[in-house]
């Protein structure tokens, strides 16, 4: 049922997560566990620009690390082909190979400009890795990358300065004209550099004023809170973490952070340059993965992957980035990196589900959701239900939500509420459900998806027929394009006998769905109501190819046989 696939959808933005670990050292090109490179075998007697093509078949298939391979073949092999070194240099650092990209990344004139700035900062985080920093930040600050990389090299030139062993230029602010991202993380990075050479009034200066930003301020909280956990001034650091916490209710890294100070356990120590300039890097990871611009994300992750590999939420942007590229094994493979205990575990269990469940195995996206949710992690219980609800398990899709309805007490989320109302709906509960629905409204009077499903629901059940009316056409007006909601207005005309105008707005509904075999159904039975026989079994048949659900088919398959009868307008019973 559509309106169900709009409750999923309304969830999207409860799902976030984002935290720090440490780790060092640095990983060959298969450590990262991802799909294996095949070796290319054979290939000796194979012309220079056979090797050429095959490098590109494989760099299509998003088998990097073999790209580059016979892209070097091809190289060695005399190929001349305008684009192959920057094809080599590509696909080693896509692959995740920084030390062999550093070393293949072009020079001015061998490729676009664009792919030299990239090697050049490939070779400024090579030579991080490798402890010169002086080399780094004369690539980053001296070379001045230009666009698209400028906000990375203008935020990671402060972690390769105090590589270098520059104070001034470490704790220099970095800026970039009408870049926000830049203005707000170039603080943080100023602040977490103050504090690594002492200058601990100014690092809290700066931590204050990022805790100025209102609800977004949590975000920051976990590396004040350390700050001054690192000061001694643990009860400071509880009152920190509380004030987040009624952000994000149920944290969990805020929550553990905040037993720790309370606690006066040990403090977490400072980031590392390499941690730091790692974390610097997922920012414009994040922000490309936003924009669809996936291989600017996987360049950036794989060389915060060099910095730091240990990083869990790296391994959650890069599983993320392979989702967006339709890259299902890597992105499993991304997502089973992140180990158990760690904040970003029940995330990538989350994101691991959804996999299986969109591939059709049923049983392992349940068995991983529910994994997920174990430690009782908010978000990953949200998720657990959602899983439930998409197999139709909706009494435990209720029960699930009941514990973190529970838990977030006066600052429920609507969304939750909508959930577990639909949930319950499905399940038989309407006296529930329907408190669900009218305590999201008052929550959300606006919102569509929320307008739609109450009304439709309303509509169907032949109760409140007016106000439900009034709900489903304000959804539709805010989303004219929505074939759900289009629908629901049809099915309350012809629930209130006016086939002719439920007609009108099924056909329309059926355009933009046109594989929903609900609103098929409806308009099935539109036509017969307005004495369209043929079509209407044209419409039921078409019900039955589209994979309804039970109740649906046996309707669809009672109506072929037997046509429609015996129905009559409702009449508002409230």
């Amino acid at each position: 049922m559509k309106r169900l696939a709009l409750v999923s959808a309304a969830l999207s933005t409860l799902l976030l997560a984002a935290c720090a670990t440490t780790g060092t050292g640095a990983p060959d090109a298969n450590s990262a566990g991802l799909r294996p490179a095949l070796d290319p075998v054979g290939d000796e007697d194979r012309s220079g620009y056979g090797l050429f093509l095959a490098g590109q078949a494989a760099q299509a298939d998003g088998r990097n690390e073999e790209a580059a391979t016979f892209f070097e073949r091809a190289e060695a092999a005399g190929a001349d082909v305008e684009t192959l070194k920057q094809r080599t240099f590509q696909t080693a650092l896509f692959a995740g190979d920084v030390t062999r990209a550093a070393t293949l990344a072009p020079e001015q004139g061998e490729a676009p400009l664009v792919v030299v700035r990239l090697g050049q900062l490939t070779q400024a985080v090579e030579d991080m890795v490798a402890g010169d920093g002086a080399r780094a930040k004369a690539i980053l600050v001296d070379s001045s990358i230009g666009f698209p990389y400028r906000q990375a090299s203008v935020m990671l030139a402060p972690w390769a300065a105090a590589a270098a062993g520059d104070m001034d230029g470490a704790v220099t602010r970095p800026s970039l004209r009408g870049d926000r991202l830049v203005e707000v993380f170039g603080l943080l990075n100023q602040a977490l550099l103050l504090e690594r050479f002492k200058r601990y009034d100014e690092a809290e200066t700066d931590y204050k004023q990022l805790m100025s930003y209102g609800d977004a301020s949590a975000i920051f909280a976990p590396d004040y809170g350390a700050f001054l956990e690192r000061r001694r001034r643990g009860p400071e650091a509880v009152a920190v973490y509380d004030k987040a916490l009624t952000v994000r209710p149920g944290d969990p890294g805020l929550t553990a952070a905040r037993a720790r100070a309370a606690g006066r356990r040990k403090a977490p120590a400072m980031v590392t340059i390499r941690e730091g300039a790692a974390r610097t890097l997922l920012i414009p990871a994040s922000a490309m993965a936003a924009e669809k611009q996936y291989a600017m994300a996987l360049a950036y992750l794989r060389l915060a992957e060099r910095l730091d590999p240990d990083r869990p939420e790296l391994w959650v942007e890069l599983g993320d980035v392979y989702t967006g590229m339709q890259d299902t094994d890597n992105a499993r493979a991304a997502y089973r990196r992140v180990p158990a205990g760690t904040r970003e575990y029940a995330t990538a269990r989350s994101r691991l589900a959804w996999s299986y469940q969109a591939a059709g195995d049923k049983a392992q996206a349940l068995k991983l959701a529910e994994e997920g949710a174990a430690d009782g992690d908010r978000d990953a219980l949200v998720t657990y239900a959602d899983v439930l609800r998409a197999n139709e398990r909706y009494t435990e899709s209720a029960r699930v939500l009941d514990r973190v309805i529970a838990a977030d007490g006066d600052k429920v989320d609507w969304r939750l509420l909508y959930m577990r109302g639909a949930a319950l709906e499905r399940s038989g509960d309407w006296p529930r459900a329907e408190a669900d629905m009218m305590a999201a409204l008052k929550l959300a009077p606006d919102e569509p998806e929320l307008l739609n499903y109450l009304g439709y629901a309303w509509i169907d059940r032949g109760e409140r027929l007016g106000e439900a009316m009034a709900m489903v056409q304000k959804a539709v007006d805010a989303n004219p394009r929505s074939g759900a909601m289009i629908d629901s207005l049809g099915w309350a005309y012809y629930r209130m006998g006016d086939y002719r105008n439920a007609v009108e707005k099924l056909e329309k509904a059926v355009l933009l769905e046109p594989a929903d075999p609900d609103i098929n159904d409806h308009l099935g039975d539109a036509y017969w109501q307005v004495g369209r026989r043929i079509e209407a079994r044209f419409q039921w048949t078409r019900v039955l190819q589209l994979e309804p659900d039970d109740k649906i088919k046996a309707a669809a398959e009672e109506k072929l046989a037997n046509g429609l009868t015996g129905v009559k307008p409702v009449v508002a019973q409230r």
